[in-house]
């Protein structure tokens, strides 16, 4: 669990904190997959265990897209996943850095919404997962 800032950015944030919705299944499994693929020491949380106030995060934030909170600044979505994969090693790293610029990230910003939306479809899904 991440403790409370006591600093203006906890090391969390400065190595990067994934943030997911652990009430569901499917994003379960994602945060998962992505801990064996990160490189960087990530901390991966779900918004249950956190206090989101610390984190200028609200629970209908949080209920409808992954966060990536890293220097500071909170990524949301598309945005999470693309700066989220460069962390991680060979080739994600360099396919977070393509799918961060456009037209790639105009792309993934136009899905993300469709895949939070129909979650509970995909594999590992759980009732938890409708929104």
């Amino acid at each position: 669990m991440v403790a409370s800032p006591t600093t203006a950015e906890t090391k969390s944030e400065a190595d990067g904190l994934l943030i997911f919705d652990g009430d569901c299944g499917f994003c379960t499994n994602a945060a998962r997959k992505f801990g064996v693929l990160a490189d960087a020491a990530v901390t991966i949380e779900p918004w249950q265990a956190l206090d989101l106030a610390d984190y200028g995060l609200t629970e209908q934030d949080v209920s409808t897209a992954a966060y990536w909170v890293q220097d500071g600044h909170n990524y949301r979505g598309a945005d999470a996943v693309a700066h989220g994969l460069r962390v991680c090693g060979q080739p994600w790293a360099t396919f977070g850095r393509l799918l961060g610029v456009p037209p790639f990230i105009w792309l993934a910003r136009a899905l993300y919404p469709l895949i939070a939306k129909y979650r509970y479809r995909l594999p590992g899904s759980t009732d938890a997962c409708r929104l």
